[in-house]
């Protein structure tokens, strides 16, 4: 039974699940759960995540959920993934771990209810919060510094010093990209101060292409969409 993967492009999580498969030549069946018809909430789905969260897998008769860990098994079960992603040594997945630990209470927390609550809280029938927004703000901005002190340390371009990308920037890098949905000027003061950060990315972007501009096909539409909707505007007055 083919590997089966139940994601929606605009989850974050989901785009660095679907790229990795893709990067690595590894045969999957996507199958889309929309978020915001709420299709996650489902007793179909629920039945594969309880936590009625995507991404999820099913290969076989296993069932899996929470994207690092998704990543992690993606890397060790199916033949053919290079080593960079999730290397053997042990000393260097500890490393991995430690940024993708750091990274669900520090950047994702901050990226993830800053465009909540900016962008695509009307989108799910919800009021955005302004002060929500301002603290989120906060946290991103102080997780980016921390990239740049912390994990873009050393010669390489990657994040550890790595030379060629981790299952950590894939999973980091896909986060920051679902700022594109922030109006221009958000984006650029966000983004702006940090350069370390915003080359990474690049990095990051041309080495899992073409692969990564066809997942992120959607976001970009969204961001179009948005504008189109007179959204953007709305939420540059907030």
């Amino acid at each position: 039974m083919a590997l089966k993967v139940y994601v929606d492009r605009i989850s974050q999580p989901s785009r660095a699940v679907l790229i990795f498969c893709k990067v690595n030549g590894i045969a999957f069946e996507e199958v889309t759960v929309t978020l915001s018809k709420r299709q996650q909430l489902t007793p179909e789905f629920k039945e594969i995540n309880p936590m009625g969260k995507v991404p999820a897998i099913v290969d076989g008769r296993f069932k899996l959920f929470e994207s690092h860990a998704i990543l992690i098994y993606l890397s060790c079960a199916f033949p053919g993934v290079a080593d960079h992603w999730y290397p053997a040594d042990l000393s260097r997945r500890a490393k991995i771990h430690s940024v993708l630990d750091w990274h669900h209470s520090n950047l994702r927390r901050g990226s993830a209810l800053l465009v909540f609550n900016t962008v695509l809280a009307p989108l799910f029938g919800r009021t955005p919060d302004p002060q929500v927004a301002s603290e989120a703000e906060m946290l991103l901005s102080k997780s980016l510094s921390k990239i740049e002190l912390v994990w873009l340390k050393g010669n390489g371009k990657f994040l550890l010093g790595g030379f060629k990308p981790s299952i950590a920037d894939l999973s980091l890098v896909c986060e920051i990209t679902q700022l594109q949905l922030l109006d221009e000027k958000d984006w650029n003061r966000i983004l702006g101060p940090h350069l370390k950060v915003r080359e990474w990315i690049e990095n990051t972007r041309n080495a899992t292409n073409p692969q990564f501009d066809e997942v992120h096909r959607p976001l970009y539409k969204l961001k179009t969409d948005l504008i189109k909707q007179g959204v953007e505007k709305f939420t540059s007055k907030m």
